[in-house]
């Protein structure tokens, strides 16, 4: 069970500082861009440090596509959460659906193949 549960929570924690790291500085437009490069940078960092583990690790029970799935949902529940939490903006009803289908074309990735006619 580990090895399923490990990666997807290397994910999350990833996606979190990804997600600092690309949209955390829009609460500061007033730095010097260069300066929120280098920020995001080292932000950066500790993302990439749990996010290839979790994939090569998880590539023992996931294929490629379904780690993606994985990833996508996680990166889009977390940019909400941050969304709203950080940033302080609204989830529309056309954002939610939107996120809807996302979700919904990564379960597509868990079903059992579809048999070729």
């Amino acid at each position: 069970m580990i090895e399923r549960l490990l990666p997807i929570a290397m994910l999350v924690a990833s996606n979190v500082f990804m997600t600092f790291a690309w949209y955390g500085h829009l609460k500061f437009k007033a730095a010097p861009l260069v300066l929120v490069i280098l920020v995001s940078w080292l932000i950066a960092l500790p993302e990439y440090m749990l996010a290839v583990p979790a994939n090569r690790w998880g590539s023992n029970v996931y294929s490629a596509a379904q780690l993606k799935g994985i990833q996508e949902v996680i990166t889009l529940a977390v940019f909400a959460a941050f969304s709203i939490l950080y940033l302080g903006q609204k989830i529309t009803v056309n954002h939610m659906i939107g996120f809807a289908l996302i979700a919904a074309g990564a379960f597509f990735l868990f079903r059992a193949p579809i048999a070729s006619a």
